[in-house]
């Protein structure tokens, strides 16, 4: 619509991103969708020809690819912790070494806060949204049980310890027998935690308390 107005142009359709949060590969392909609508606007607007794009720009596609990928690295950071995957797909067009690397890390990093922190996480924003409500004279849902996620670090430890221990014994075994008595015990705890971890581990891990999981 014009100044005046009059309709120059009406909207045929919409793009549907099946993908709740827009990270990683649906923030590539969104990225792709909104240069397309950039260069149309500014084609309307006078400000390119039917036939040029913002990609003729170095320096006006180097400030669009830069500003999409910072604007997918907050929205990874506030929804999932870590920085958006494939962020190098908007910026060079091509997945790097580095990139690959900064992925992996970054994998790494959200299976880590979703296992053991994103609890309170949700808990905070159920409390922010309104989703929760506090009923005065109910208890706090903090104080019922025991937070096993608090075992974790000596669970590790020990699953750590028990390998290290198990190695170094198996090595000595050959001078002394003894050695192989503390290894059949070191990788009989070992085992034993592991085992526990593994039948308790929704226990362990950080779950929302406020509202539990859908």
């Amino acid at each position: 619509m014009n100044t005046k107005g009059e309709i120059l142009l009406e909207q045929s359709g919409v793009v549907r991103s099946n993908c709740i949060d827009c990270l990683d590969r649906t923030n590539v392909t969104q990225s792709f969708l909104a240069r397309k609508s950039l260069d149309s606007q500014l084609q309307l607007m006078g400000a390119l020809l039917s036939s040029e794009s913002i990609s003729l720009s170095d320096n006006i596609h180097d400030t669009f690819k830069k500003l999409w990928v910072e604007h997918g690295d907050e929205l990874s950071l506030e929804y999932a912790g870590s920085y958006a995957l494939k962020g190098d797909l908007v910026r060079y067009g091509r997945q790097t070494l580095p990139g690959l690397i900064k992925d992996g890390m970054s994998a790494l990093s959200r299976y880590y806060l979703n296992n053991f922190h994103d609890g309170v996480r949700q808990d905070a924003l159920d409390l922010i949204s309104g989703y929760y409500t506090v009923s005065q004279g109910s208890s706090s849902p903090f104080h019922n049980g025991v937070d096993s996620s608090s075992y974790l670090p000596v669970a590790s430890a020990i699953i750590v310890g028990g390998i290290t221990a198990t190695t170094f014994t198996l090595s000595q075994v050959g001078r002394n027998a003894q050695h192989l008595i503390s290894s059949i015990i070191c990788a009989g705890l070992t085992v034993g935690v592991v085992a526990l971890v593994k039948a308790n581990g929704k226990q362990f891990c950080s779950r929302p308390r406020l509202c539990g999981l859908i």
